[in-house]
């Protein structure tokens, strides 16, 4: 394991996390296959346990920087038509259209249609609110993109649609767990192995978007 000396002024806790990175495997293996964060492998692994890339050629990835997810989707799907959006500057992504703005301003829905052009198969979400060390209301904060990221999918997503999104430890809370059952088939929560244990990040996967005209209604 690499260690490091605490540099003059360096406090230790950005020590600890020059360590950490040093010694991450997932950060060595985005080195190695040249994705820009270890973000990248989460994408993956999730895919490979509930398989939302396959078939898809519209994509939206809210929160892109600094776009590992969209790198995944690119390599996976060469043909696809991918839109992101962040507050943070991104460095162009062949094939992707980035938007620098921020997700929660009211004109930024349409400018992301606009972009896309049409229906999208996967609206993707790495968001996540800026913590202030309070966990409820860092909870709260993060809680509140995902359910603007939710309202979003299900104006965009054609029928058969997914949406994937960041969520924290416990997982969306029920009453948003239960608008997700009412537009798609399926909503479930993992923990990719990329996720490193002591982080409080899960994901909800909600699969099978029934169409703005098919919800059920609530129960």
């Amino acid at each position: 394991m690499k260690r490091i000396r605490t540099a003059k002024g360096r406090k230790v806790s950005s020590t600890r996390w020059l360590e950490r990175q040093l010694n991450d495997p997932y950060v060595k293996r985005a080195r190695a296959e040249n994705y820009r964060s270890r973000a990248a492998f989460k994408l993956i692994e999730l895919d490979e346990k509930f398989g939302f890339l396959k078939g898809t050629r519209a994509i939206v990835d809210l929160g892109i920087a600094p776009g590992g997810w969209s790198q995944v989707v690119r390599r996976r799907l060469p043909q696809s038509n991918v839109v992101g959006i962040d507050l943070l500057p991104t460095d162009p992504i062949d094939g992707v259209t980035i938007l620098q703005m921020d997700f929660m301003d009211e004109s930024a829905p349409d400018k992301l249609r606009e972009a896309l052009g049409g229906p999208a198969d996967l609206v993707l979400s790495d968001m996540a609110a800026n913590t202030v060390g309070h966990p409820q209301t860092d909870h709260l904060r993060t809680m509140g993109l995902v359910e603007a990221g939710l309202q979003f999918a299900t104006e965009v997503l054609k029928p058969g649609g997914a949406y994937v999104a960041k969520v924290l430890a416990g997982g969306a809370d029920n009453n948003l767990v239960a608008e997700m059952k009412r537009h798609f088939t399926t909503v479930k929560h993992a923990k990719p192995p990329a996720s490193r244990k002591d982080s409080s990040e899960w994901y909800v996967v909600a699969q099978g978007f029934k169409g703005t005209d098919d919800a059920a209604p609530p129960s």
